[in-house]
């Protein structure tokens, strides 16, 4: 057993910067975050630790697991360092250099491209350099997208992975090297817990790994503000081919931990086993008040006899045709400005979009018929309480024409690209503004974009009870936030 050890001081996050930090798509970890990763490790009894750390930076999360060894049991530990950025090699070799005198350790750096030396390996190439099978993976993956034709696609499916960012990448890599029981804990955008396009990823996960603990950071401005990071972040504990049992939803609003909160849930709480997509759902504190009404919301949109499309109108395609102001060879053109407190406020003049889109033999296909639609905007700003902003389009926007255009920033709820029934459209426009509805979304996704397969994956309340949401908004009540959420919850109890 290693002899304790006084934990070093790792180095402010502040002093981490390289001159490659943009080219390599570099996000270091502070202090705090890589103390509390490195201490959710649990023992594995082995006589040598196998760990990686794969994006190593300066070495602050091989530095957290380290100074916490004595609490693991650990006898001998083998780090694997990669990383590919020459200018912190010296900083990173420094810092765990220094561990060597006081524990049975031994580092090796490894200064090649990890997403090629991972799987050139796990593929059998007979020219790949030998890894171990690890017992520990702590990572801060590199956060970029990967382009279908790219060198690092190709390469991770000669492994059977197929995703779209760095960060999984890297995730879905260092759990395949893991040994049976081998524990994974990375730091990670959220945004892979939901959208069509991490479906695989979520799947090799799930049938690779147990999810034991998730922690969820409230506040996506406080985390990384110096880095400009806009998406939520949590942090994942996988444990490899280990049987799936509950899982630990831990939430703190940032890096301090302050307000550190946890709580296990049945794992189909977080993902559900009727979920051909896999979404992973992570239930927080704010969200006690909608658990004793989540049974009333177990209808899909498909079930309701509605649909949902993003906007067809591409501006930038159709730029020709588009006009500032409505004439009498336009039809009116729906943006996300034009929806202000439930309503659509058409046209505004002072605004630099278009108001209006020229209808032609050009356009028209591109068009919905005149009627009543609810419309959500795609996305939301960081500050915004709300990520689901919706308004009520009426047939009265059109004014004499036919016809309505409706942007690509938006998501239009119809019935095969027709209107809804009146009554329907403002009841789902009220539902669709409500808190339960938004805490909803925000179970499973992270960022501020509402794509429409998230509209289709979210459950609904029944007709009936969307209808009388409209009934009641034709009473001319002021819609405030405190009016809509007490009319909800009335008509679902």
């Amino acid at each position: 057993m290693a002899s304790p050890l006084k934990p070093r001081e790792l180095t402010p996050k502040a002093q981490l910067r390289s001159a490659n930090q943009s080219q390599f798509s570099q996000f270091f970890t502070s202090p705090k975050i890589a103390q509390f990763m490195a201490g959710l490790f649990t023992p594995n009894s082995t006589e040598t630790c196998h760990l990686l750390d794969a994006g190593a930076g300066l070495g602050s999360l091989s530095a957290a697991f380290l100074n916490r060894a004595h609490r693991l049991d650990l006898n001998r530990i083998e780090l694997d360092a990669f990383e590919i950025d020459p200018s912190l090699h010296s900083q990173l070799t420094k810092t765990l250099v220094s561990y060597q005198t006081s524990l049975n350790f031994k580092v090796k750096l490894y200064p090649q491209d990890f997403i090629h030396a991972a799987s050139d390996w796990l593929s059998g190439n007979l020219f790949a350099q030998p890894l171990p099978r690890y017992h520990y993976a702590i990572l801060n993956p590199p956060y970029q997208k990967i382009h279908s034709h790219s060198p690092h696609r190709k390469a991770l499916r000669q492994v059977g992975i197929e995703t779209v960012n760095l960060y999984s990448a890297f995730i879905a890599l260092s759990l395949l090297l893991l040994a049976d029981r081998g524990q994974l804990v990375a730091i990670a955008p959220r945004s892979f817990c939901n959208g069509p396009y991490y479906r695989p990823f979520r799947k090799l996960l799930l049938q690779q790994a147990a999810i034991r603990q998730i922690h969820l950071f409230e506040s996506r401005r406080q985390v990384f503000k110096k880095d400009d990071v806009l998406q939520e972040n949590i942090i994942l504990h996988l444990e490899r081919r280990l049987q799936q049992g509950d899982v630990t939803i831990s939430t703190s609003t940032d890096d301090t931990f302050y307000d550190l909160t946890q709580r296990d849930y049945p794992f189909h709480h977080i993902v559900s086993p009727s979920d051909p997509e896999c979404f992973i759902h992570i239930p927080t504190s704010q969200e006690s008040r909608p658990n004793s009404l989540s049974s009333k919301f177990r209808y899909s949109l498909a079930d309701l006899g509605i649909q949902v499309s993003t906007g067809p109108v591409v501006d930038f395609r159709l730029k020709p045709h588009l006009r500032q102001m409505p004439d009498s060879e336009t039809v009116p053109l729906i943006y996300p400005i034009h929806i202000q407190d439930g309503q659509i406020n058409w046209p505004q003049p002072q605004s630099k979009k278009a108001n209006a889109i020229a209808l032609n033999i050009d356009t028209q296909k591109w068009l919905y018929s005149k009627g009543f639609y609810c419309v959500v905007r795609r996305f939301s700003s960081k500050e915004e309480k709300r990520r689901i902003i919706a308004g009520l389009v009426k047939p009265s926007c059109c004014q004499d024409s036919q016809f309505i255009g409706f942007e690509n920033h938006l998501n239009v709820f119809h019935i095969n690209k027709q209107g809804l029934p009146p009554v329907l459209a403002r009841g789902l426009m009220i539902l669709l503004n409500s808190t339960l509805i938004d805490q909803q979304f925000r179970q499973f996704s992270g960022h501020t974009q509402v794509n429409v397969t998230d509209l289709k994956q979210m459950r609904y309340p029944s007709l009936e009870v969307i209808g009388d949401l409209g009934h009641w908004s034709e009473e001319g009540s002021p819609l405030t936030q405190e009016a809509i959420d007490n009319k909800l919850t009335t008509l679902l109890q």
